[in-house]
C-alpha cells in the first residue's frame, strides 16, 4: 500500500463548525493529521493548512468527507510529492561570481581561449580544467521505471533527478539526467559516447533488459571512464553486503552455502555474478521457465554465461522443487511467488531477501516467522536493500582516482566496506545493512573502491592519502 501527504487548505465558518468536526472526519476517513498552520485566524472565520499522512485508497474518502460538512470550504488540495518536483529538483549555480568586464575575461572570452588551447593541446588537462572530474551523466531511455515499465524518457526524468539529488547530497558528485528519446541499442551507445567528453562517469538507469546488458558492455569497452549500470551492479553490491552481515548472524559460511536466485533479468545476473566472485559454490538462477542448469542451452547470452559456470548446479526444476534445502533465497522477480510452505523447505537458519516491489515475492508477516534474516527492498520493514547505499560512494571513488572502469573487485570491495559499516555489536537480524543516511557509508565505499582500482591497475591517480 502506497501512502503520500496532502495538505489541505481549509476555511472554516466557526459558526458552523468547529476544528473537533474537522479532525475527527479526517480521522473516521483513515487519515492521519501531521501538521496544522494557521494562515488567517479569526473569530467567525479563519483559513488553516492541514497536512494529512493518507494512503491512496483513502485520499479521496478524506476529501469528500470535509466537503460534507457544513461551514468547510476546500480552498486547495496540495500532493506535497508534487510540491517538491515543481520546476524540477536540480539546478546549476556557478563557482564564480561575473560582476564585471575582468571577471568576463577571465570566465569567458577572451581568457578562456588559453584555457582551451591548454586542453587541445594535453587532453587530461581536461579533468583538471573543466567539471569532467566530478561531474556524472544519469542515462536513461525510460524502459524500465522503478515498478512503472517502459513510460518514456520524459516520464523518467523525474527519477533520474532524484538519482543526481543523491549523487550530490551522498557524495558530492555533480551528476546530470539525460532522457534519451530512443530504444534504438546503437543509437543510445553512439549518443553516448558524442556527449562523454565532458562527463568523468556513465550512470546507466532504468534501461530495460536485455538490452542493458549490451549498452553497459560496449560503452565499457569503448569509453575510457567507468559506466556503471546500477540496477544491475548496484543492486548487486548492497545484496552481498547484506547477505555477507546475513551470514555472519546464521553462523554460515559463503563457501558452504546454497543459494537460489529468482529474476535472472539484469539485477538477477549480475547477483549471481557478484555471489561467484564473492565465493559461493553452489548456486541456482531460477526464472519463470525454471531453473538455469549447468550444461543447458539458452537463448540470452547472460543466462548461457551462468550455464556455463561449475558452480551452477545441474538440477532442473521449478522454484518450488529447487529451493528445497536452499540456504538462500534472493528475489529480483515479482511479487507473490513465494508461499510460506516452500520457505519452509529451507534448510535451517533460513535467509530470505525478498526484494521485488512494491510487493515483495512473500508477504513479510508470512515469511518473518520461518527465517532467521529477512530482507526487502521497502523501507517500511527491517533490513532494506537499496542501492543509493552503493552508486554515491562507487562513483567518488571512481572519480577521485579516476578509474577507467569499475570492475568486480572494485564492486566486491564496495560492498564488504559496506558490510563492514555494521560492526559485531550492533549486528542482528534485524539489523544486517547501515542506515542511507549513514555518513560511514560513502566514505567507506569511496575508500575501498579506490584500493582495489589502484591493485587491478584501474586508477589513473593515486589520491594524496594513498601514496
Amino acid at each position: 500500500m502506497a501512502f503520500n501527504s496532502i495538505i489541505l487548505r481549509l476555511e472554516l465558518d466557526h459558526r458552523h463548525v468547529h476544528f473537533g468536526n474537522v479532525a475527527s472526519a479526517i480521522s473516521n476517513a483513515g487519515g492521519d493529521i501531521t501538521s496544522i498552520d494557521v494562515i488567517r485566524p479569526g473569530q467567525d472565520t479563519s483559513v488553516r493548512d492541514i497536512t494529512v499522512h493518507v494512503s491512496d485508497q483513502v485520499e479521496d474518502q478524506v476529501v469528500d468527507s470535509l466537503r460534507q460538512l457544513p461551514g468547510v470550504q476546500i480552498v486547495n488540495v496540495s500532493d506535497r510529492t508534487f510540491l517538491a518536483h515543481l520546476g524540477g529538483k536540480i539546478s546549476i549555480h556557478p563557482k564564480l561570481p561575473v560582476k564585471n568586464r575582468d571577471d568576463l575575461s577571465r570566465v569567458y572570452t577572451p581568457g578562456v581561449a588559453r584555457v582551451c588551447t591548454a586542453i587541445h593541446e594535453s587532453p587530461e588537462k581536461a579533468y583538471s580544467l573543466t567539471v569532467k572530474r566530478n561531474t556524472v551523466a544519469v542515462v536513461t531511455d525510460g524502459t524500465a521505471v522503478l515498478g512503472l515499465g517502459d513510460i518514456g524518457p520524459a516520464a523518467a526524468a523525474p527519477v533520474m533527478e532524484g538519482k543526481a539529488m543523491l549523487f550530490k547530497q551522498l557524495a558530492d558528485v555533480d551528476a546530470f539526467p539525460i532522457c534519451l528519446d530512443t530504444k534504438d541499442t546503437e543509437e543510445i551507445i553512439r549518443t553516448v559516447k558524442a556527449i562523454s567528453p565532458i562527463f568523468g562517469g556513465i550512470n546507466l538507469e532504468d534501461i530495460s533488459s536485455p538490452r542493458c546488458f549490451e549498452i553497459e558492455q560496449r560503452l565499457s569497452a569503448e569509453l575510457d571512464i567507468p559506466v556503471f549500470h546500477d540496477d544491475q551492479h548496484g543492486t548487486a553490491v548492497v545484496v552481498i553486503a547484506g547477505l555477507i552481515n546475513a551470514l555472519k548472524v546464521v553462523g554460515k559460511q559463503v563457501e558452504q552455502i546454497r543459494v537460489v536466485v529468482n529474476g535472472i533479468g539484469a539485477a538477477g545476473v549480475s547477483i549471481c555474478k557478484m555471489l561467484l566472485a564473492a565465493g559461493v559454490t553452489r548456486l541456482v538462477p531460477v526464472d519463470r521457465e525454471g531453473a538455469i542448469v549447468r550444461g543447458g542451452s539458452y537463448p540470452y547470452p547472460m543466462w548461457q554465461w551462468l550455464a556455463d559456470q561449475p558452480q551452477v548446479e545441474t538440477r532442473p526444476g521449478k522454484l518450488r522443487e529447487v529451493i528445497q534445502g536452499a540456504d538462500v533465497f534472493i528475489g529480483v522477480s515479482r511479487g507473490g511467488i513465494l508461499s510460506g510452505a516452500e520457505v519452509a523447505l529451507m534448510a535451517e537458519n533460513r535467509i530470505v531477501f525478498a526484494m521485488a516491489n512494491p510487493e515483495p515475492e512473500i508477504k513479510p508477516e508470512e515469511a518473518l516467522p520461518l527465517v532467521r534474516v529477512f530482507a526487502t527492498g521497502r523501507s517500511d520493514y527491517p533490513n532494506q536493500i537499496n542501492n543509493v547505499l552503493v552508486f554515491p560512494g562507487i562513483f567518488r571513488g571512481a572519480l577521485d582516482c579516476r578509474a577507467r572502469t569499475i570492475n568486480e573487485a572494485m564492486k566486491l570491495a564496495a560492498a564488504r566496506a559496506i558490510a563492514a559499516v555494521v560492526s559485531d555489536s550492533e549486528r542482528n537480524e534485524h539489523y544486517i545493512i547501515p542506515s542511507l543516511f549513514n555518513e560511514q557509508v560513502v566514505s567507506r565505499v569511496r575508500k575501498a573502491v579506490i584500493e582495489a582500482a589502484i591493485a587491478t591497475g584501474e586508477a589513473r591517480r593515486t589520491p594524496p592519502e594513498f601514496r
